[in-house]
């Protein structure tokens, strides 16, 4: 897995660092400011990929810190997620550990020197009242408390921390530029009262500063060099260096935003993602169909595939939508490496090979990854009666259909060649059992007289063998773009994102599975321990994702 690549970041960076640069002989620091209100998605991880993997480029270091500044969507559990989540990827913050409301104090102290400057005032608009005379472009906005004296604004402030006035009553606004075009230049709100239970302050606090204040501040007090964030922060760079410029920090750190990624058939947004979790569309934030980090891990993606799927995605100024073939293109191509190899049916119908001695039994070598030669063999047992997938027999089969029928013959991989015989159905006229006979003089699959078999399926010993739960994850979003203006993203749920299916035979071997463990079963694609039902008592396995298709395969499941 390669590292990140160079990008316009690095071209900002190398500039600072350069002789006469604003970072010369700084050691580089970023920082990840999650807020504590939910899990780490997608999107996250290709920020953390950013910020961590650019410390990492220049020999630097970045901080975690939990942006707790809104009290009333912040809990304890998440942080512990958030932690559990970057550590998992492969990240190290070290004991650079800190909350953003470490800093309240020293926030509230540049506060008030701002209020001594003359450059912030007590305002007693409400929201909406100030959004009526914020003007337009070219109109100068009005604020009849904008030339308050600033004693007055100093004693109105230490009543709204002492809690003296009520929610909503006032506010502190920077003293800006009420005409600037840049609409978070006109007097923005640097503080707002909230009577609400801070998650670690409780309620020392009563006044809260605004992310937009408090976020520079921070990473000024932490030696930040780099601040990196997503695109939608670009207007408010301006206000980002006035708050550095004003206040007095500890040094000068420089905001550079990026392109957003999303990716299709998933929504990011907290609040939509606890909707889905809230009211039981899916089962958790865990969940293997959410975009969050813990869906992902429980659904068999590892660090180092998700990190590649960040390092391709490359770093820009635009936001782009990217196919979520590319995310599993990148599982593929790690669990194809490491993963090592299974025979599982989902479906299962009997195979019983009517020339094979019933008393008889065999046991087969067969490779455990042919792409890892230090992986080793496994031995796999056979009998006279296997388990197969329903639909590799077909009695009237179309053309090019390679596997079982009455008079083909087809491969058992690392088996016999076996020719179909016959059927039997039941009062339904379902299929419930396929005879065939076994050529003694092809074990292990080769044909001596030369004769071309064009199929081979999988299969396990019925007498030798274990069951499972598999369940088949597909798009939670049909719709490609759930989230797109003007749709109602749970009208986009798809119905058949989760196929649960009972009665899976597997291969005996696989009894003692446990999660996070991987597998390829053959021919169906990469499965993975689940971490929250499977036991030793039932085992249960999620698809992480379908084998490649081929043209051939694409064929042969249009054939179905």
């Amino acid at each position: 897995m390669e590292g990140l690549s160079d990008n316009f970041i690095h071209d900002f960076i190398d500039e600072d660092i350069s002789e006469g640069g604003r970072s010369e002989g700084k050691a580089i620091h970023t920082r990840f400011p999650p807020e504590p209100n939910g899990y780490l998605h997608i999107g996250h991880c290709y920020a953390l990929n950013i910020d961590f993997g650019t410390a990492e480029k220049y020999g630097g270091l970045c901080n975690l810190r939990m942006d707790d500044t809104n009290p009333a969507k912040e809990d304890e559990e998440y942080v512990d997620a958030i932690k559990e989540d970057i550590q998992w990827l492969g990240f190290d913050w070290g004991d650079r550990f800190y909350y953003g409301s470490d800093y309240f104090e020293q926030t509230f102290d540049l506060a008030v020197g701002l209020i001594r400057k003359g450059l912030a005032y007590i305002c007693e608009l409400s929201p909406e009242e100030f959004r009526k005379r914020r003007g337009d472009v070219g109109v100068p906005a009005e604020s009849p408390y904008r030339d308050r004296p600033i004693d007055e604004s100093l004693a109105l402030f230490e009543q709204m921390r002492s809690g003296a006035l009520p929610e909503g009553a006032m506010t502190l606004r920077a003293k800006i530029d009420l005409a600037s075009g840049n609409f978070n230049m006109r007097d923005p709100v640097l503080y707002r009262i909230r009577y609400i239970e801070h998650h670690r302050q409780g309620t020392k606090w009563c006044i809260y500063p605004m992310y937009d204040f408090a976020h520079p501040i921070q990473d000024a007090l932490e030696g930040i060099t780099h601040s990196l964030c997503s695109l939608e922060y670009e207007d408010h760079r301006p206000l980002y260096d006035w708050v550095i410029e004003n206040c007095d920090v500890p040094s000068k750190p420089r905001q550079i935003e990026f392109g957003r990624r999303s990716l299709e058939h998933t929504v990011v947004s907290k609040r939509k993602l606890r909707r889905l979790v809230e009211e039981g569309y899916v089962d958790g934030w865990d969940d293997p169909r959410m975009p969050t980090l813990c869906g992902l891990r429980r659904k068999g993606y590892s660090p180092s595939s998700l990190r590649d799927f960040c390092n391709r995605l490359g770093v820009g100024k635009t936001s782009n939508s990217i196919e979520i073939a590319l995310l599993e293109h990148c599982l593929r191509e790690d669990l194809n490496k490491r993963a090592q190899r299974a025979m599982a049916v989902l479906r299962p119908i009997k195979l019983v090979i009517t020339n094979y001695p019933e008393d008889m039994a065999e046991a087969f070598e067969t490779e455990n990854n042919p792409e890892d030669e230090s992986a080793g063999h496994r031995s796999i047992s056979f009998s006279r009666e296997l388990w197969i997938e329903s639909d590799d027999f077909m009695v009237d089969p179309p053309k090019k259909y390679n596997r079982l029928y009455p008079g083909n013959e087809v491969r058992l991989k690392s088996a016999y060649v076996v020719l179909c015989t016959g059927y039997e159905t039941d009062g339904n006229g379902n299929v419930t059992c396929v005879t065939a006979e076994y050529d003694r003089e092809t074990r292990g699959g080769n044909t001596p007289d030369g004769r071309k078999v064009r199929g081979t399926i999988h299969w396990v010993d019925a007498r030798n063998c274990a069951e499972a739960e598999v369940r088949l994850y597909d798009n939670l979003f049909s719709d490609p773009d759930p989230d797109a203006a003007g749709k109602d993203f749970m009208q986009c749920l798809n119905p058949g994102s989760l196929e649960v299916v009972q009665g899976c035979k597997i291969e005996k071997m696989l009894e003692g599975a446990r999660a996070p463990d991987v597998f390829q079963f053959l021919r169906l694609g990469y499965f993975v321990v689940d971490s929250r039902y499977s036991s030793a008592d039932k085992l249960v396995f999620n698809r992480a994702a379908a084998l490649k298709e081929s043209t051939g395969a694409r064929e042969a499941r249009s054939e179905r």
